[in-house]
């Protein structure tokens, strides 16, 4: 191996391992180290030595052992975050995701499903499938938001369900910056969930 080829390998390895535990890469986030295929090869020679591996297709990360289950997979989150700065798209969790990182629902899904901007397609990670759903500019425009994940959980549940419980819910999990990030968006909701999200954001 040249000199070139060592630096590159080394400066991407430290790259990688100088990330938070569990953080996934794409090859470009190395391109200010190298040409594309530069990274390419280096990725490639890291993960034959075994100091990456593969995490899904085109995507890379350390490994992780468990002692007791053996190796571990990335966490979807992580490879939908790679995918996301790789593809330059955004990505928003569904329904049941929101709501249950909302507190308004128990319900842990067991499918990864994420609505995007980009073309619907499924990404293997390890033995899980993780799902991503096209969805309309309007509904793309509080991905990542917390009005993004109110829309989608409110959705997800129905109009019929929502009762005061969950709105009551919501207002306490909610501080002040987040309502009236709610109250900005309001014209990017359905009317009914608009309806809802005032009273969720409404002054005690």
């Amino acid at each position: 191996m040249n000199k070139h080829a060592d630096s590159i390998d080394a400066a991407i390895l430290d790259r990688i391992q100088s990330g938070a535990p569990g953080d996934v890469f794409a090859p470009t986030d190395f391109l200010d180290l190298g040409s594309r295929a530069a990274v390419d090869q280096a990725l490639s020679r890291n993960c034959r030595a075994g100091l990456i591996r593969k995490a899904s297709r085109g995507l890379y990360d350390v490994p992780h052992n468990h002692p007791l289950i053996g190796p571990l997979s990335s966490s979807p989150d992580a490879v939908i975050k790679a995918i996301a700065r790789r593809d330059g798209i955004v990505l928003q969790p569904a329904g049941g995701r929101c709501a249950n990182d909302l507190g308004i629902s128990d319900q842990v899904p067991a499918k990864a499903v994420y609505l995007t901007n980009g073309r619907s397609r499924r990404i293997q990670v390890g033995k899980s499938l993780i799902t991503l759903k096209h969805a309309s500019s309007r509904t793309m425009a509080t991905a990542g938001t917390v009005s993004g994940h109110v829309i989608q959980a409110l959705r997800w549940i129905g109009r019929c369900y929502v009762d005061d419980r969950i709105i009551a819910k919501l207002r306490r999990n909610l501080n002040a910056n987040h309502k009236a990030q709610l109250m900005k968006d309001l014209c990017h909701a359905p009317a009914w969930v608009a309806d809802i999200m005032r009273q969720i954001a409404a002054p005690t």
